[in-house]
């Protein structure tokens, strides 16, 4: 029987399969679809920098593949050209962080997405922006 999953879905889960940061980080796959992605994570001990809080490298990864999986999601490889990141609030250890990242700009070669990144109160503690490539390469799921 074929798979019934959308290709933005196989897309996620074949990328997955060889990022194992990603999977280091425990991240969850909630939704994706061309041009959207919203990620869940939990924070853990190891995340932890010398002031007890998250390090800001955790948002800025969980928003990174958020980012990754949105642009691939309409099935030309994708890579990041550039982003950003800014941090609203402390991070705590056991803290769970959704990320969502929405397409703005959708270019034949260029495509940039804004992901926000909630903890389980749903506070904004960062707010990511990404540019990616549009390779001419399609994903072959």
């Amino acid at each position: 029987m074929p798979d019934k999953k959308p290709s933005s879905w196989r897309i996620v889960e074949e990328m997955m399969k060889k990022d194992a940061f990603s999977r280091w980080l425990g991240i969850e796959v909630i939704v994706v679809d061309k041009g959207y992605a919203k990620l869940k994570m939990k924070v853990k001990d190891e995340m932890l920098n010398g002031f007890g809080i998250a390090h800001g490298g955790i948002t800025y990864s969980l928003a990174d593949s958020a980012l990754a999986f949105a642009s691939n999601g309409h099935g030309k490889m994708s890579v990041s050209t550039g982003t950003s990141i800014a941090h609203f609030r402390q991070v705590q250890l056991a803290d769970i962080l959704t990320a969502e990242a929405q397409e703005t700009n959708l270019g034949e070669k260029v495509a940039h997405y804004q992901i926000s990144i909630t903890n389980q109160d749903e506070d904004v503690v960062a707010s990511f922006f990404g540019s990616v490539y549009r390779t001419s390469k399609d994903w072959e799921i």
